[in-house]
């Protein structure tokens, strides 16, 4: 029953979200707040991961492939693939549940037991509208965009590791990402990459929102949205790839 509850708490929550702003001036600027803090301000982390990630399963998949009859375009087609397909979305969502969602959760939890939101409902201002609307706006454009830097970066990091250590050239890594490429796969990862950011966005705004008590349970609640944050995005990732794939 309680999930129920939740749940329909949930829907609500959504619903007086999307209704129409107070605003729209102070709304678009608040939209453009969240997509620095959530897209600009992830950018370096997102950066690292997947130039890491490039450069590891480069160096792995080149460790598999030890016999002497597979050419090295290979690689390129492997990473070019996987990257696209699921861990440049899946591991980028997980690592912005973590850096976003919790901090969405703590910043709308902070102002939920500070009473800020009880004053923007005494001032007529629809407070779901005002906070949460915006960064689930900011995060189904910014995520997306993250996504598909990810996995252009963990190409690169492929072609460098691959380039460094003589694994493979630079153009036999670009002739086989280039051969098994297919617009599909890109497509399935945007659409993948939109579905988390809005799970991660829309659960932790929940999580805050129906924050009470004091400090600590603002810490519960950031802890909750990283984790039912987190756990819906490797559903969707298994029901996205059952129904496309």
């Amino acid at each position: 029953m309680k999930f129920f509850w939740s749940f329909g708490q949930y829907l609500y929550l959504l619903k007086e979200a999307g209704s129409r702003p107070d605003n729209h001036r102070v709304f678009i600027k608040r939209i453009m707040q969240e997509m620095n803090i959530i897209g600009i301000q992830s950018l370096g982390i997102v950066t690292v991961i997947s130039l890491f990630m490039g450069m590891v399963l480069t160096l792995e998949i080149a460790y598999q492939l030890v016999a002497a009859w597979i050419v090295d375009s290979v690689i390129g087609e492997i990473i070019s693939e996987t990257t696209m397909l699921e861990l440049s979305p899946t591991i980028t969502a997980l690592v912005l549940a973590g850096r976003v969602g919790s901090n969405i959760a703590a910043e709308i939890g902070n102002m939920k037991i500070s009473e800020q939101i009880d004053a923007l409902d005494v001032m007529g201002v629809n407070a779901p509208s005002y906070l949460i609307a915006p960064k689930i706006i900011a995060s189904v454009i910014a995520i997306p965009m993250l996504i598909v830097i990810s996995i252009a970066l963990s190409h690169v990091g492929g072609m460098f590791i691959g380039h460094v250590t003589g694994i493979c050239s630079i153009s036999d890594f670009s002739a086989g990402a280039q051969h098994t490429f297919k617009t599909f796969t890109l497509i399935f990862a945007v659409i993948k990459a939109f579905t988390f950011a809005f799970v991660i966005s829309s659960v932790s705004s929940y999580q805050g929102f129906v924050v009470k008590g004091g400090a600590l349970e603002v810490g519960k609640a950031s802890t909750k949205a990283v984790v039912h944050s987190s756990i819906l995005i490797l559903i969707f990732d298994y029901l996205l790839a059952q129904l496309l794939l």
